[in-house]
């Protein structure tokens, strides 16, 4: 994977290399992060850079203040070695407490202060970072909190491992800190969470946002600009350009009618007949983007004439998933004028569906009598005469089922 995105990378295929950050982001672990993340910064790959980093460490934090009133009180009725804890606050899922020494936490440090952070939680061990505070409770302008702080250490309940500010150096001033007798001190604790529980987490959520595929209008736009096109189809009268490549590749449209031919003869001109060229045009766009072409210039009886003729030539080179694609658009749109006319063809091309749609539509009581008033019914008689056995006996079936529940109600009427 590695060596794939170096090569997307190098020829700025974007997507790809999409793909393959992708899918390092979801494989992260101890082993390979280190050299991923090395990857990541080399080739500007900044979403997998950013999850790599995540994927580090978890880490989560909190804050405690701890204000103690009375203080002078406090300090002149504890000696060294005593202290006075905080409520106990949970972080990271561990209790932790400020522990103040007024008179140190031992005789070598009498008579300054200390402050230590432990861990309260039972028979437990957490690694972690810390920051201590003194606030800045007076009047004095100008005064900045004092702070004390250490990177990860590990806290150990069980051996009442502590960690803080062992003596508060002399030549602070404890009494700027202190206002009407109290003295407030703030804890900042960042827990570092197990490794094997951050690169769970890192994996579920390190998904990098890939687009969906663009080849099929990169395909388009070849077709359009006809940037080495190597063979030219004469249609009506009309040169179209095309590639081989991509036509043999899309079975089995040219690949049963037309590469036998090109492949025989190397030709690079081939006659295409009975096809329109706008037909055959949207034809390719098909093959090229397995999509119609944008017909919005065109009136609806047009575009209705357009996919007739374009299910005409989809059936001819066997292309059936176009084929239903224009039977789904003539079905859509049926009505008085053209349901004859649709019916005649998609009896001719074996268009079932299409056909069960168009028999529904003439059979049904209200559209019976316009649609036979239609010049498209009067072709349908003369070159499709089978077909209006199925109308007929569709009609037939309705009216009788009509007639019944009509009668059924009527009877019901009457023996009440």
């Amino acid at each position: 994977m590695r060596n794939l995105l170096v090569a997307a990378d190098k020829y700025a295929m974007d997507r790809l290399k999409l793909l393959y950050q992708n899918i390092l982001g979801k494989n992260l672990d101890v082993e390979n992060v280190a050299t991923t993340l090395a990857l990541a910064d080399q080739h500007d790959c900044s979403k997998l850079k950013q999850t790599t980093s995540r994927c580090k460490t978890e880490t989560e934090e909190g804050t405690h203040i701890f204000e103690i009133v009375g203080y002078s009180l406090k300090k002149a009725g504890i000696g060294a070695g005593k202290f006075i804890r905080s409520a106990t606050f949970a972080v990271g899922g561990y209790d932790w407490a400020i522990c103040f020494y007024p008179n140190g936490a031992s005789q070598n440090s009498r008579p300054h202060s200390s402050i230590y952070l432990t861990l309260m939680t039972k028979n437990a061990t957490a690694k972690a970072s810390y920051e201590l505070r003194l606030l800045n409770n007076s009047s004095s302008s100008g005064l900045m909190p004092l702070s004390f702080s250490e990177g990860p250490r590990v806290f150990d309940h069980v051996d009442a491992t502590r960690f803080g500010v062992v003596v508060i150096p002399e030549k602070i001033d404890l009494a700027m800190y202190i206002k009407d007798d109290s003295i407030t001190i703030e804890c900042a604790v960042k827990v570092i969470k197990d490794q094997s529980s951050s690169e769970t987490v890192a994996m579920m959520n390190s998904e990098i946002e890939v687009p969906p595929s663009d080849i099929v209008q990169h395909l388009g736009t070849l077709l359009e600009t006809k940037q080495g096109a190597d063979v030219t189809f004469c249609v009506g009268g009309e040169d179209i350009v095309a590639h081989k490549i991509v036509l043999a590749v899309r079975p089995p449209f040219f690949q049963a009618q037309l590469c036998g031919e090109m492949k025989e003869a190397m030709m690079s001109r081939v006659t295409i007949e009975d096809v329109q060229p706008n037909v055959f045009r949207a034809l390719l766009h098909f093959v090229y983007t397995d999509s119609l072409p944008d017909m919005g210039n065109l009136y609806d009886d047009d575009k209705i004439e357009m996919m007739r003729h374009l299910l005409v030539a989809a059936d001819k080179y066997a292309m059936d998933r176009l084929k239903l694609m224009c039977q789904n658009i003539l079905a859509k749109n049926l009505d008085v004028e053209n349901v004859a006319t649709t019916l005649a063809l998609a009896d001719q091309y074996n268009c079932i569906k299409l056909k069960q749609v168009c028999v529904e539509f003439i059979a049904s009581l209200d559209a019976m009598d316009a649609v036979m008033g239609t010049r498209g019914y009067a072709d349908l008689k003369r070159t499709c005469p089978y077909a209006l056995i199925d109308v007929l006996e569709k009609r037939n079936k309705a009216r009788k089922t009509f007639f019944f529940w009509k009668n059924t109600i009527i009877m019901g009427l009457y023996t009440r």
